[in-house]
């Protein structure tokens, strides 16, 4: 029996240690980015993680994979949202998109089905009547209901605010992932899309001990 918890106090300890190590080895400036300049994020006690994407990015459909049962997962004091960068016209338009069905409650129910739309079905979605079609088609709203929203100042304001967001997260590329307002995570700075999550739980956790300590 003491022989039994001896090892099992041994794995207990080895594996802390190699969690120990792991968290120290990401560094600021390394691993991720602190922005010079925090952007502001909701004061809700919560931690707050932002992507930022693009509908067009093939690297943004793939880290979704990575990202949804991720998010599925996440504690009560995480909050995630997605932000749609605007960096060319096609990205305006499907930011648009976003915004529309998220403005009309459906967002949940075609966030995924629209990635699949560009990446699998090669539709582009750059037009007014095929947005409006395929969320009538995959959500069942009204067309009416599309139109009314479509160029509502509810979904212009929210269009604005997430491109401000997004510049002052000072990314020139995406997929992207933003702690706090704090701390930029991607790809390349973490060493692959699934180390960007592991990263991302860190600075969590970085962020969670900070609130306590306050």
């Amino acid at each position: 029996m003491f022989s039994q918890v001896k090892k099992w106090m041994l794995a207990t300890a080895l594996l802390l240690s190699a969690s120990l190590s792991q968290a120290a080895a990401y560094e600021a400036g390394k691993q991720y980015t602190v922005l010079e300049q925090p952007v502001p994020v909701l004061a809700d006690g919560k931690i707050h993680v932002e992507e930022a994407f693009w509908y067009g990015c093939p690297h943004c459909f793939h880290l979704e994979s990575v990202l949804k049962p991720w998010k599925q997962q996440l504690p009560a004091d995480v909050a995630f949202e997605g932000v749609p960068a605007m960096f060319g016209r096609a990205w305006v338009v499907h930011a648009q998109l976003y915004y529309v069905a998220d403005v009309l409650g459906i967002l949940p129910q075609v966030h995924d089905a629209i990635f699949r739309a560009l990446h699998i079905e090669k539709q582009r979605l750059l037009d007014k009547d095929d947005q409006r079609d395929f969320l009538v088609e995959k959500a069942g709203i009204s067309e009416k209901d599309f139109d009314k929203v479509y160029e509502s100042f509810t979904v212009k304001s929210r269009m604005k605010q997430g491109d401000q967001r997004i510049r002052a997260f000072k990314i020139s590329g995406v997929p992207a992932l933003i702690v706090q307002g704090k701390y930029v995570v991607s790809a390349s700075t973490a060493g692959g899309q699934e180390q960007m999550i592991k990263v991302v739980d860190y600075l969590i956790e970085k962020e969670r001990q900070a609130l306590k300590a306050q």
